[in-house]
């Protein structure tokens, strides 16, 4: 198994301090207010950081939405989500995620996302590259974020499944996961569904700056594997996921109200869990956009 060696926090050149929070992922950065202009070289040391523990965590932040989308433009171009309805008006690069309703009783955000292990937009042939979620009303019990190292997961696989691995390809499918997991929703409609065809990405990718090699598969947005029959496809899609969210390679975030959460879609995966829905919940999420996964052998 491949392990990195660093100390549990460390103050960088730009004066932030980063301090990990388990062995394989995750990392709260202190010493920043994301509210005011962050210096280039702060910015720099918060890229470095992201990409190194895979999901960093912000405090105390009083982030208004063009505050959240100015700071999370500074990684990459902002898309909204696919289904535009969840993303707010006057700052469309920001999705609200919420249960609360309307004066029409509709939900003004996406209920009860993201609860079945995924990468965010796998399912477009250039997913997303990180995404930014601000806790604004957070429940007083349940509703934490797991998050998995994927890096941790490939490399705690036998050799022999890496090299088999390496040559397959997952089916990435939103149409299919919205019917299957989100039946309490409004229906795509026929040109939603039309935007997100299946898609197929390495079931092990390259991560195009560190060059390490992640496992790229997640029960909730990979359908299958390509060339598979439906049905063994799927239970190895659903073991690889089982695997690599093991406890050993996972973080789980317990929301505050002015916590942001940064994570890197590239090297891990996430989930909501579940709370009381008489409790608001209102987030707001930021999405960058990413390069096509691919997959390079490592260099010996």
């Amino acid at each position: 198994m491949q392990t990195e060696s660093i100390r549990d926090t460390y103050r960088t050149a730009s004066g932030i301090t980063v301090r990990k929070l388990t062995e394989h992922i995750g990392a709260q950065i202190e010493g920043v207010d994301l509210s005011r202009p962050v210096p280039a070289d702060a910015i720099a040391d918060i890229k470095a950081a992201w990409e190194r523990h895979g999901v960093v965590i912000f405090r105390g932040q009083d982030l208004p939405p063009p505050a959240h989308r100015d700071f999370s433009a500074h990684f990459g171009p902002l898309i909204g989500h696919v289904v535009n309805r969840f993303n707010m008006a006057d700052c469309p690069e920001v999705t609200i995620l919420s249960n609360i309703t309307n004066e029409k009783g509709e939900k003004i955000g996406a209920d009860r996302a993201g609860m079945i292990w995924h990468s965010d937009m796998s399912f477009l042939p250039r997913p997303s590259m990180g995404s930014l979620l601000y806790g604004v009303e957070c429940p007083p019990q349940g509703a934490d974020t797991e998050f998995a190292s994927m890096f941790a997961a490939y490399d705690a696989l036998p050799a022999a499944d890496r090299q088999r691995l390496a040559r397959l390809r997952g089916i990435h499918d939103y149409p299919w996961h919205y019917r299957t997991y989100l039946t309490h929703r409004q229906p795509l409609t026929p040109e939603e569904e039309a935007k997100t065809p299946p898609v197929a990405h390495p079931v092990v990718r390259t991560h195009p700056s560190t060059g390490r090699q992640a496992l790229y598969v997640g029960e909730g947005l990979t359908r299958t594997i390509e060339g598979m029959d439906d049905e063994p496809g799927r239970r190895m899609v659903i073991e690889l996921s089982e695997f690599s969210t093991q406890p050993a390679f996972v973080y789980r975030h317990k929301w505050q109200p002015g916590d942001l959460v940064f994570w890197d879609n590239r090297s891990t995966m996430h989930r909501a869990t579940e709370f009381d829905n008489t409790y608001r919940r209102l987030m707001r999420r930021t999405t960058i956009q990413g390069d096509a996964p691919f997959y390079r052998p490592a260099e010996h």
